[in-house]
């Protein structure tokens, strides 16, 4: 039909070209007449349905949702006109699946407002983040000098340098730590904000203790060492790199932002939360921390809560519908 070629211009991403994979879908569909499909992110789980709509199989659609819709679509810089489609876009053709997941409890709830479905249609399944090999790659070792004994403790940012991620803030949080005591900070994460952030340290006279090595491959080594992990998102989904730094034993502290963070921390058990671009919050939360941080043993029991071995049971179950 004429809709998905209207997504490219209504919806505000980048997509690919949608209709050309609706058509290989639908092919693959009914040549394969798979038990079930699932899809994850809106431009798929809207492929999905057109697809699965074009055949007469029995395969069962489940689409998931891994951000915050409402605030994301906040953030794009489109018209406001099309931003306004986007809802009556999902009202239209979510109900088509059948089953609904969201990441968190957060993205769920919002699902359901912006797409006007029933809350009980969705089902909240956490990602499958902790396994065995996050946990040896913890145990890997380090090549970095700040991470060395007897050095001052180490603030970690990991995430792409990208407005959602909020780094200006972690800066400026850093600044007013570092001016109470030793610390140093690093990000891991590429991005188009890099030269930004960089000039921003300069500005804050902190750019002697701010490394930002870019990409690595194993951001668990780092977690396991650093003093604490700070999210200074202002939002996000499920925030995969909360679980996993509970997972390595570190203590963290986060921006309260949609959504996730308060699910993870179980409202501030698990780690301190603060008012999203609170710099001033951030760092009385990175300092008491330094001061206090919780026992290792509580952090893993709580990421345990996001292990690969419960994420696959609860899929597993909404795929086959038992």
């Amino acid at each position: 039909g004429f809709v998905p070629l209207l997504l490219p211009t209504v919806l505000p991403w980048k997509p690919s070209k949608v209709p050309p994979y609706v058509s290989d879908l639908t092919r693959y569909l009914r040549r394969e007449k798979p038990t079930a499909l699932l899809s994850a992110k809106s431009y798929p789980n809207l492929t999905a349905l057109w697809a699965k709509r074009r055949t007469d199989i029995a395969t069962r659609v489940v689409i998931s949702e891994h951000v915050h819709l409402s605030r994301d679509l906040q953030s794009r810089r489109r018209p406001k006109w099309r931003k306004r489609f986007v809802g009556p876009v999902f009202r239209r053709f979510y109900p088509w699946a059948d089953a609904i997941v969201g990441v968190s409890d957060g993205v769920a709830d919002d699902l359901s407002s912006l797409a006007h479905l029933p809350r009980k249609r969705i089902t909240t399944i956490y990602n499958p983040v902790v396994t065995s090999a996050l946990h040896a790659q913890a145990r890997a070792p380090l090549d970095h000098p700040w991470f060395l004994p007897d050095t001052p403790p180490v603030v970690l940012g990991i995430g792409r340098l990208h407005q959602q991620k909020d780094f200006p803030t972690l800066l400026s949080a850093f600044a007013r730590v570092r001016a109470q005591r030793p610390v140093r900070l690093v990000i891991l994460g590429k991005g188009k904000l890099r030269a930004e952030l960089e000039m921003l340290a300069r500005t804050l006279g902190i750019a002697a203790d701010v490394a930002m090595p870019g990409f690595v491959e194993n951001p668990y080594t780092y977690l396991a060492r650093a003093a604490v992990f700070a999210l200074s998102s202002a939002w996000e989904g499920l925030p995969t790199v909360l679980i996993e730094a509970l997972a390595c034993g570190c203590p963290v502290v986060s921006t309260d932002c949609p959504s996730g963070p308060a699910e993870i921390l179980d409202g501030g058990r698990y780690g301190r939360l603060v008012p999203v671009g609170d710099d001033m919050a951030l760092a009385r939360a990175i300092c008491a921390t330094l001061d206090a941080p919780p026992p290792a043993e509580r952090m893993h029991d709580r990421a345990l809560c996001f292990s690969a071995d419960r994420a696959v049971e609860r899929y597993c179950r909404i795929l086959l519908g038992s």
